[in-house]
């Protein structure tokens, strides 16, 4: 056993986790998951190598191409069979390098250094202090336009004095609910056909619908009652 885990070291050597992978990723594609991950590797853009563990190693060509990949799907809406023609055909030629996207056909979605969004929100930094150290807002190196509005409604809320320390269980709320979607899907969820994952990805946003539905009248019942 010994001698296998110092192979799996020696042959890992270089080679990235899919928490590294993601680590390094995601300031650039907030929305990429392990699941995500996962999906786009059962689609052929990425073929990570494996270690006798079973675990997934991801060298730096791999990294490139995932960039590549998902800049594509990000800012051409391009399908991920013509994602990844593109890349092989760039891996054949031997310059996925010096590989080029086509121009895009929508801007990309903005990015806001921290300065920008408090200016965008019109937020003070304290306010943005207190949301990222209580968890209601994760601190990036930028930010979508999804954090502006999220750090305006902090702003309005504050002026009633209802500060981000007492939103902080709606987003520990907002995690159970994820939970319990991941739940509901685990069957999906467990497998890794393209059919499966495409299934997931229509069904959870149907239930956060259900369930946003569902809190929405227990506001309002809860409301109802608070003025009657």
């Amino acid at each position: 056993m010994a001698a296998s885990s110092a192979r799996e070291r020696s042959a890992s050597a270089g080679l990235l986790s899919i928490g590294q992978v993601l680590a390094r990723l995601t300031p650039e594609f907030p929305e990429l998951t392990s699941s995500k991950l996962r999906f786009l590797e059962v689609q052929g853009i990425v073929s990570p190598s494996r270690t006798e563990s079973g675990y997934r190693k991801f060298s730096p060509a791999d990294i490139e191409r995932l960039r590549l990949g998902l800049s594509l799907q990000r800012d051409h809406y391009l399908p991920l069979s013509v994602i990844r023609e593109q890349l092989d055909e760039a891996d054949a030629n031997g310059d996925s390098a010096a590989f080029t996207p086509p121009p895009s056909i929508t801007p990309a979605p903005r990015r806001y250094r921290r300065d920008e969004l408090l200016s965008a929100a019109g937020a003070g930094p304290q306010l943005l202090n207190d949301a990222i150290s209580t968890g209601v807002i994760i601190a990036q190196e930028t930010y979508s336009e999804s954090t502006v509005t999220l750090l305006r409604g902090l702003v309005a809320l504050d002026r009633h004095g209802i500060e981000p320390r007492h939103l902080r269980s709606l987003r520990q709320g907002a995690e159970r609910e994820v939970a319990l979607i991941e739940s509901a899907m685990s069957a999906l969820l467990r497998r890794t056909d393209a059919p499966s994952r495409a299934k997931a990805s229509e069904m959870a946003p149907s239930l956060a619908s259900k369930i946003d539905e569902v809190r929405s009248l227990f506001v309002k019942e809860a409301l109802s009652r608070l003025l009657s």
